[in-house]
């Protein structure tokens, strides 16, 4: 029995930073992950190490200007995403260059009822390609692989 990988990956027309992506998901329900108490979010770093940080929800405003940071633009980054009210989340992961973000489904996965071995990929493309609309979204490529 292998496992299951499920992401959509998002291009954009110019670079998003965290901060616009965040702000665009904010106002459809999302928010940075507090579910532990505290922000995770991720760095990579010139050795391809990713390393994974905590920090307060206080200092949210400090962890989004350190991911947009000019010097971690060749770099990638990440940050845990959470929607409350539907009680799901997953990691945006944002590529070197910024014009390529993936949300990967790893909190609280929402499976589809008829066949829950799958991702609900069309809930987490309704919940999340409306709010990209209007930050420069040229397409999306949602997949669900089994390894």
């Amino acid at each position: 029995m292998g496992s299951r990988d499920a992401d959509i990956d998002f291009t954009f027309t110019d670079p998003i930073t965290v901060r616009a992506a965040l702000d665009a998901l904010a106002r459809v329900g999302w928010s940075m992950d507090v579910s532990l108490g505290g922000l995770s979010y991720m760095i990579d770093d010139a050795d391809g190490m990713f390393e994974w940080y905590g920090s307060s929800p206080a200092d949210a405003n400090e962890v989004l200007a350190r991911l947009d940071a000019p010097g971690n633009l060749p770099y990638s980054v990440a940050v845990d995403v959470y929607h409350p009210e539907a009680g799901t989340g997953g990691m945006l992961l944002f590529m070197p260059g910024r014009t390529e973000v993936a949300f990967v489904p790893t909190i609280d996965r929402r499976r589809i009822p008829a066949a829950p071995e799958f991702t609900d990929l069309a809930w987490y493309l309704h919940a999340l390609v409306p709010a990209f609309v209007g930050t420069g979204l040229e397409g999306y490529e949602a997949v669900e692989i089994k390894h």
